[in-house]
């Protein structure tokens, strides 16, 4: 049996709570879908720096953060793919998981109010994959938990860049909205899930 809730609380940061141990057990039994879905993930990623760099044109902080990190975010998924060659996984489809449409639901359509939840959405989802890359490099062998130990840095820098512009365009809103991501993530990892993702919640 896995055994990590002792180690997670430093490698958490903002986050509310742990990765549970029953996913990470799953992540060791379903290897493959985990390496799908992480290059999903690192797609997702990418679009959504992609969208935002297109959306706000006129920001240029924005701007000049997100490019960097949509070129990293790509260079993440090739080498995911790469991975999946070396261990024989055959890219299938994958339905997405409930935890980005989850985080979303929390973000507001008016702006500067959408910019500001999307960003610290963004954050959250950068914090949560820190979490579990930390974990993963722990309890998985060989070349795939070396490179997901190596991946938590970016992880951690990318929320720290995300956070950051959320508080260079906060309307004195962003602790609160914060507050209420955080709530949500806790909720869609800490409770059981019918399917198993990257981020998603406790196995069935």
């Amino acid at each position: 049996m896995v055994q990590m809730s002792s180690a997670p609380t430093e490698m958490r940061g903002l986050l509310l709570c742990a990765t549970p141990d029953a996913w990470l057990e799953r992540a060791v039994a379903e290897r493959n879908t985990l390496l799908i879905d992480h290059a999903n993930c690192e797609k997702k990623a990418a679009g959504t720096a992609l969208s935002l760099l297109y959306r706000y044109v006129d920001r240029s902080p924005l701007l000049t953060v997100l490019s960097p990190i949509a070129r990293e975010e790509l260079l993440h998924f090739e080498q995911v793919l790469a991975l999946m060659r070396d261990h024989d996984v055959v890219y299938r489809h994958l339905s997405p998981s409930r935890y980005a449409r989850g985080l979303k639901s929390c973000v507001r359509t008016h702006e500067p109010a959408r910019l500001i939840d999307t960003l610290l959405v963004a954050a959250v989802v950068e914090a949560r994959s820190c979490e579990r890359f930390a974990c993963l490099a722990q309890i998985l062998d060989g070349e795939i938990g070396r490179y997901y130990g190596r991946l938590r840095e970016a992880e951690a820098r990318h929320r720290d860049e995300y956070l950051a512009l959320a508080n260079e365009y906060d309307d004195g809103s962003a602790d609160v909205r914060l507050t209420k991501i955080l709530e949500r993530d806790r909720e869609l990892v800490s409770t059981p899930d019918p399917d198993f993702r990257f981020h998603s919640g406790v196995p069935l």
